[in-house]
């Protein structure tokens, strides 16, 4: 028999909540005594935790460690986003793969975060969690958490992940789309990296190779950042208020593919003024599939005010992504220019015709 060392890292989330007086929160020490107690989870007389031999005559035992401070995921801020990565170096040399447990509602955004801090990552690092406690009879987290431990144990995949419902997602790409359905991830723009069925289905020709020979985590340090999803009748003097000092960059969430209002000057010119004064504006889809074009003269008309087309990335992919970029010792322009460019496999690269380039860079010459 062969094993393989994973490391569970816990922040809290549904899957280790308990019932109490104010509803499900998360209950120190509960998940370790439960999972010990599971043949599923750990086969007695062997070192604890250990999980029963697959199939491949592996056994990947795992270490639990708890977070001294449990969050349900709607508290999760910057400093966690660190702290993770933080672990998971420190951790590094010890563990063939990590399993991140955190909570269903921000897990997007911390897996995109991760994916850009952690750079030349070259092991798996999965994050999961549950719709329905481990604590109940009827769950999902148990199939949940066993996969993302198959998986992290068993397959060298050097990116970071979300592992749902049998799928296993790029981090980066994939969004919380059911509140309440056990299927609660998709990637409307990048099929799955695995699924599990009978047999584990790894789409080998998606997974990206490590990006640099070791691993270095290069912090998210600013928090300057916003998240704007336009509306009809959104007003020049609210974006304007937005845009306000000391905000550094923002993601400008669209219709359709790409566009905004380009018959109101005034709007436009709250735009162009923030692009002059060095705040970063990314311009991302609404919508949960395809990518931000040039094809439409209102997307267009956010290009001439300055605003950068962020692709086919999720909306938190792109407010992480900017965030991580204005966190490094970079110059603005170089920003601007890293934004529409693929880092971590978080965007589609789509060349523009020569016909709009031509444009674009006539306006932004006028």
């Amino acid at each position: 028999m062969h094993t393989r060392r994973v490391a569970v890292l816990y922040t809290g989330g549904t899957i280790g909540m308990m019932h109490g007086p104010r509803g499900y929160e998360p209950r120190a020490g509960f998940l370790a005594q439960r999972l010990q107690s599971m043949p599923t989870f750990h086969v007695p007389g062997l070192p604890a935790l250990t999980l029963p031999a697959s199939r491949l005559g592996v056994h990947v035992q795992y270490d639990l460690i708890e977070f001294e401070t449990l969050r349900d995921s709607a508290n999760m801020r910057r400093e966690d986003w660190v702290a993770i990565a933080g672990e998971i170096a420190s951790r590094y040399e010890d563990y063939d793969g990590f399993v991140v447990l955190h909570g269903t509602d921000t897990m997007a955004y911390t897996a995109s975060a991760l994916s850009f801090m952690l750079e030349g990552l070259g092991k798996t690092v999965v994050l999961t969690g549950s719709q329905i406690p481990l604590s109940r009879v009827r769950n999902d987290a148990v199939e949940n958490l066993l996969g993302a431990l198959m998986i992290a144990g068993h397959y060298t995949i050097p990116e970071v992940a979300v592992f749902f419902n049998g799928r296993l997602f790029r981090g980066n790409r994939c969004t919380k789309t059911d509140a309440s359905g056990l299927d609660a991830f998709a990637s409307g723009n990048l099929p799955p990296l695995a699924e599990l069925g009978v047999r584990v289905d790894v789409r080998w020709d998606l997974v990206l190779p490590p990006n640099a020979e070791s691993l270095t985590v290069r912090p998210i340090t600013n928090e300057h950042v916003a998240a704007v999803r336009l509306f009809p009748g959104i007003t020049a003097d609210t974006l304007a208020s937005l845009l306000s000092p000391p905000l550094a960059g923002m993601v400008l969430e669209t219709y359709g593919a790409g566009n905004g209002p380009s018959d109101r000057p005034e709007f436009l010119e709250v735009l162009r003024e923030a692009h002059q004064r060095g705040v970063v504006v990314v311009n991302v889809t609404q919508c949960h599939r395809g990518h931000v074009s040039l094809s439409y003269a209102s997307g267009l008309a956010l290009t001439e005010a300055g605003v950068v087309a962020g692709a086919d990335m999720t909306a938190e992919a792109a407010l992480t992504k900017l965030q991580w970029l204005l966190s490094q010792d970079l110059d603005i322009d170089e920003v601007r220019q890293r934004i529409g460019r693929s880092l971590r496999g978080e965007l589609t690269e789509v060349e523009a015709s020569p016909r709009l380039t031509w444009k674009v860079a006539e306006a932004s010459a006028g």
